[in-house]
């Protein structure tokens, strides 16, 4: 068997397929030449993460393709039903990089609180001569603790955010059409843990009690958060987006954050990915990373070893 990992894949999961049998096959084709390559190489398996995508042509003229895995949680860039429908397996690792996520919430708002995303552009230009200034601009930043959190979406994502949310000492509220009641147990250092129970919220009573609001829903074919969702809520709310981008109205927050009804914005995920609009980039009340809210060590080798043992089960 013949797996190509075309967006790379760590080395636990490397070592697991080899370990089972599997040639494991780590280069990165262009898009216009995958389905030549996977022909040509009788490939049984092909993983991917965001970069690969994996359509009905692809899937219609590879026809050694038994598996697709998806190093990540959401599969958009996969059709997944049609692949299926063909007798393929779609897997993907929804676990393994939930905490990897919910950190990157949370490095996003401490930052935020603290201007830290402006102070990093402008210390290194300004910093020498108008050390004052911005001490005196950077000056007004508020604490997490005892603030609420909403969180739009508990799956696996919502449930890691909520916790490190609880952690600081927040209040959690969240909204999610499919998941009623949650129980979040929490484990600390010494082998103790705490159990908090949460109950789902109508969204618009979420929207409206929070001081910040994360989102962690799956790709949509409408805004989870426009215009309409950003007149309800707090005047001073602060919002991330590290799902995917599409399911906040960029343009909607722009004005809010002209307007002032929105203090912050933290964004990992954009509507224009991988080309965001130079009005999100440039804005001095956002904070941007470039989609990294899995790209940590720890998730990337959980999420190759977790794909490993599923090609490992389902084609040996």
């Amino acid at each position: 068997m013949k797996i190509l990992a075309n967006d790379g894949i760590a080395q636990s999961g490397i070592d697991a397929l080899e370990n089972a049998g599997f040639e494991t096959i780590i280069v990165n084709v262009a898009q216009e030449q995958l389905q030549d390559y996977i022909n040509t190489n009788k490939i049984n398996a092909l993983l991917v993460r965001s970069a690969t995508k994996v359509r009905k042509s692809l899937i219609d003229h590879c026809p050694t393709l038994k598996l697709i895995g998806r190093g990540g949680v959401g599969m958009d860039n996969i059709d997944v039903e049609y692949a299926r429908k063909k007798g393929l397996h779609v897997i993907n690792t929804p676990a393994a990089s939930s905490a990897s996520v919910a950190e990157l919430v949370f490095a996003h708002f401490f930052g935020g609180v603290r201007y830290l995303h402006d102070a990093n552009r402008n210390m290194p230009l300004e910093g020498d001569s108008k050390f004052k200034q911005l001490k005196k601009s950077y000056a007004g930043g508020t604490e997490l603790r005892g603030k609420t959190l909403g969180i739009i979406g508990l799956g696996r994502i919502g449930k890691a955010t909520a916790k490190l949310a609880i952690g600081v000492g927040m209040k959690v509220i969240y909204h999610d059409p499919y998941i009623d009641e949650a129980s979040l147990e929490i484990p600390f250092f010494d082998g103790r843990s705490m159990t908090f129970n949460l109950q789902s919220s109508p969204k618009t009573e979420v929207l409206k009690a929070s001081d910040f609001i994360t989102l962690h829903v799956p790709a949509q074919k409408e805004y989870v958060i426009g215009k309409k969702e950003f007149e309800v809520m707090k005047s001073g709310v602060s919002i991330v987006n590290a799902a995917r981008g599409g399911v906040l109205d960029e343009v909607a927050l722009v004005d809010a954050l002209e307007t002032g009804k929105v203090a912050f914005a933290g964004l990992d995920v954009y509507e224009s990915e991988p080309s965001p609009e130079i009005r999100i980039l440039m804005h001095p009340k956002i904070s941007l990373t470039p989609h990294i809210g899995a790209a940590t060590g720890e998730a990337q080798s959980r999420i190759g070893k977790e794909l490993a043992d599923q090609v490992i089960e389902l084609l040996t």
